[in-house]
């Protein structure tokens, strides 16, 4: 397999549990989609591409997601494996 494709798939991998952080904090505060997209002034569908790893966030809308979720930056950002490639 080729560096490319292997850097594509954790790519992919990282933003899958980067959206999945994103919804199990969303659902743990009990927010919709919606109301974190008003909270941080974007659309929902953002919300719903960045959850579902169709949308890759820029870092102020991932700060904003944070600090409206009202937890620290890096709990969005656990089990994100490291590479050094």
């Amino acid at each position: 397999m080729s560096n490319f494709i292997i850097k594509t798939i954790m790519r992919d991998q990282r933003l899958q549990i980067l959206g999945d952080n994103i919804r199990a904090e969303r659902m743990r505060k009990r927010l919709s989609q919606e109301k974190l997209a008003e909270l941080i002034n974007v659309n929902k569908d953002s919300i719903r591409n960045i959850e579902n790893c169709r949308q890759t966030p820029s870092a102020f809308i991932v700060f904003d997601i944070a600090n409206s979720l009202e937890i620290p930056i890096e709990d969005l950002f656990k089990n994100i494996p490291n590479t050094k490639d």
